[in-house]
């Protein structure tokens, strides 16, 4: 008991639920637990304003796990990449059984008509159903291309390019040539939403429901 307030909790989850009639306990306890199959905060931010966008009513409590992707540590098609996001979303309901979604992002890029371009695949699952999309693509500068042809990833080739340190866990490709008009969290974030329709839709049926 809180000897100031004379309030009872109990502990769930490491989050003290209060009385209901403070508008709190059924918050918490009807919370649902997405994980997010990367511990980049840019991805798990995306995760979060993606649920919180598509289901304004409900609560969400979002984090992330380190989870293989099974593929290249740079994608270099548009199949590896879908992979890797598949791989991702069924190694982190391995690691965390005990959720109701789980979330693959996987970044990759594809040559076409000797230019190289940049995307990510995203897909979302329950135990039901999965979701997915690609985010909209963009084009590398020649200066990334040449050394990601060379072997680096993406992230590694824009750091050396521009000078900067991190950037996949800050704005990301996109927000360096956009100048964060766009940056890399809201990159994600349109296509996890695209990636959320068949769980906004439940009464209606969507090709492929698992991985």
């Amino acid at each position: 008991m809180n000897i100031q307030t004379g309030l009872r909790y109990s502990q769930i989850d490491s989050l003290f639920v209060l009385p209901d009639w403070l508008g709190v306990g059924k918050k918490w306890l009807s919370m649902k637990t997405v994980i997010v199959a990367s511990t980049n905060p840019v991805k798990i931010q995306a995760a979060r304003n993606g649920f919180e966008r598509m289901f304004p009513k409900e609560h969400f409590r979002v984090t992330g796990v380190a989870a293989p992707s099974g593929v290249s540590d740079q994608p270099m098609s548009d199949e590896e990449t879908y992979q890797g996001a598949v791989n991702r979303t069924l190694a982190a309901a391995d690691m965390i059984a005990e959720a109701d979604f789980w979330i693959g992002i996987e970044g990759g890029v594809e040559e076409f008509d000797d230019e190289m371009r940049g995307f990510a695949w995203i897909v979302v699952r329950d135990k039901e159903r999965m979701g997915k999309s690609r985010t909209a693509t963009f084009f590398l500068p020649d200066e990334v291309v040449q050394l990601v042809r060379e072997g680096k990833e993406l992230g590694d080739a824009d750091d050396i390019v521009f000078k900067r340190s991190n950037s996949k866990q800050n704005n990301g490709s996109v927000g360096i040539l956009t100048d964060d008009v766009m940056d890399r969290t809201e990159y994600y974030e349109h296509a996890l939403i695209l990636a959320l329709i068949p769980f906004k839709n439940l009464a209606l049926t969507f090709g492929k429901t698992t991985a």
